[in-house]
């Protein structure tokens, strides 16, 4: 599935804010209100939304109000971030992370700085109001190698986005930015010509439809990338702890390994626009070296 470029090129339009295995064992219940007071030793990123940690994200975007903390909106009725669409609004706000070595100063890290990260897993908890309408509003977040200072050039992407049958289903929908051997390819943010698309995968369960929304998802993801030349990268997905959703043998970015993974983003762009005016909820975003798993069930 190849949808259309959401950007141009380098985000120019800001609104900066004062960042296969076993299922894990849940969280105590009492943990995922303040989850980050508990946070994990591997775990690189935290944010349960209690604190406001927006000026940790290298960009922020609320589209004037858009996407904001609000109170009331998270899991167990905790704060979170709220995504309003209006009729036909295609760009509802994002929250951009950077890890590991970043490209230059502006996409700052809030993990060790000096590290290439191969591998990492970023789980967030997604919920669609009762009433929701029109699939799943494709994007949702994704994962990045970007290679340089002096363009957005992506390495490799690892996209979360819906798709299916009337966009019910969750699609994890790999793709480089090399040849191959690794030889880079894009030159631009969002260089989708010149991506390689390497087969998407859809999840088993159907979240959006009818009978699912208004329900809690936890949503992980998992990326390794290739060894150089060797074609053993691996994408998977969980929802609420089961795995739905794998591609292995990938060949991400051939033998280019100037820069490991270095970037997650949390995004709400509807390709075609909102069908009405309603809201989705994000919440208890975690980024880590190792499996997070779920601390609080779906439902």
């Amino acid at each position: 599935m190849k949808l259309p470029s959401v950007f141009a090129g380098p985000l120019v339009v800001l609104t900066a804010s004062s960042a296969c295995g076993q299922a894990m064992q849940p969280l105590e219940e009492s943990t995922t209100v303040e989850e980050c007071a508990q946070a994990a030793p591997e775990w690189l990123w935290c944010d349960d939304f209690e604190r406001d940690r927006l000026d940790r994200y290298f960009e922020v975007r609320d589209v004037e109000g858009s996407f904001v903390r609000a109170v009331a909106v998270g899991l167990d009725s905790s704060t979170g971030m709220r995504a309003r669409f209006a009729q036909g609004q295609v760009d509802a706000g994002f929250l951009h992370l950077a890890i590991g070595r970043s490209p230059d100063a502006y996409r700052r890290s809030v993990s060790p700085s000096g590290t290439d990260i191969r591998e990492v897993y970023w789980r967030v908890y997604v919920k669609n109001e009762a009433s929701w309408e029109g699939g799943g509003g494709d994007k949702l977040s994704r994962a990045f190698v970007f290679h340089g200072p002096d363009n957005w050039g992506q390495a490799m992407i690892a996209h979360v986005w819906s798709g299916g049958a009337d966009s019910e289903r969750l699609v994890i929908d790999p793709a480089s930015g090399t040849d191959d051997l690794g030889n880079l390819l894009t030159m631009a943010y969002n260089d989708f010509p010149n991506l390689r698309w390497l087969g998407s995968r859809s999840s088993n369960a159907v979240i959006f439809s009818d009978s699912g929304i208004g329900k809690w998802y936890c949503v992980e993801a998992y990326v390794r990338l290739n060894e150089p030349g060797v074609t053993d990268g691996v994408f998977r997905l969980w929802i609420d702890d089961h795995l739905e959703a794998e591609r292995t043998e990938l060949n991400w970015v051939g033998s280019y390994n100037d820069y490991g993974l270095n970037a997650v983003y949390l995004e709400n762009y509807w390709n075609a626009g909102s069908p009405k005016a309603q809201e989705r909820y994000l919440d208890n975003f975690v980024v880590s070296t190792d499996r997070i798993g779920c601390s609080h069930s779906s439902g």
